[in-house]
């Protein structure tokens, strides 16, 4: 009888001469394994990176703010916001052009008390505008971070116009006139920079707790739209 001699086999246990099938990479965008594949498709990852970057933004603060941070959050690939964005000031503008539109939308949901130039139509307006801030504080100071941001990138340009039209819209209403944002007479642009240096003022000291000592010496009570209310009354100079 003749013993066949038998086929050395290699490590990986295949005969020689086998073809090993290489795992497929994964798709851009998406992370290979057990648990890790993030079934993204088209415009749907930009959104979900867009969402994960404002997670990380109001959770870790703007210096926590990075590409690989972000993808994580979204569990993709970090080469997914490169791909998407360029680089960090690319998404950090998508994401300002965001919270711009995020705060368009709450701006034109506040009610209307009133007529257009109602002190109570303004102060609804300003309340909004607080809560917006209020309840994302990482985004609200993203939007003012213009070192940070390249406005020529049109969604954002577009964003951030349209928040100056819906604020000189709201200040012509109070002058009983029209407003164009395009050719501002010097009257009215000082009407717009008095009213948006108090109210973005005021947020900002808010947002940053320092109101809080003025609040604790007033009666008790008072809260922070008392605090603003009394300001949209209060005369600038005490009569003699």
């Amino acid at each position: 009888m003749v013993v066949q001699p038998q086929k050395r086999r290699s490590r990986s246990g295949a005969a020689p001469g086998t073809v090993r099938k290489r795992p497929a990479k994964a798709p851009a965008g998406r992370k290979a394994g057990a648990g890790g594949d993030a079934p993204y498709h088209h415009g749907a990852l930009r959104d979900a990176l867009l969402k994960a970057a404002e997670t990380v933004l109001e959770r870790d603060g703007l210096q926590g703010l990075t590409l690989r941070a972000v993808a994580r959050e979204a569990g993709v690939s970090h080469a997914a916001p490169t791909h998407h964005f360029g680089d960090l000031t690319g998404l950090v503008s998508e994401l300002a052009a965001t919270g711009f539109r995020q705060f368009n939308a709450a701006m034109a949901a506040a009610p209307r008390l009133g007529g257009p130039d109602s002190l109570e139509n303004a102060r609804a307006r300003l309340v909004a505008y607080i809560a917006y801030a209020r309840a994302h504080p990482g985004m609200y100071g993203l939007m003012f971070r213009t070192e940070r941001l390249d406005m020529t990138r049109p969604s954002l340009r577009d964003a951030a116009n349209a928040a100056f039209a819906g604020l000189a819209g709201a200040i012509g209403a109070s002058r009983h006139e029209h407003i164009s944002e395009q050719a501002l007479s010097l009257e009215q642009g000082a009407a717009i920079a008095r009213a948006w240096s108090m109210i973005h003022g005021f947020t900002m000291l808010l947002l940053d707790g320092r109101l809080t000592d003025v609040l604790r010496r007033m009666p008790e009570g008072t809260d922070v739209e008392t605090l603003l209310g009394a300001m949209l009354t209060a005369p600038l100079h005490r009569p003699a």
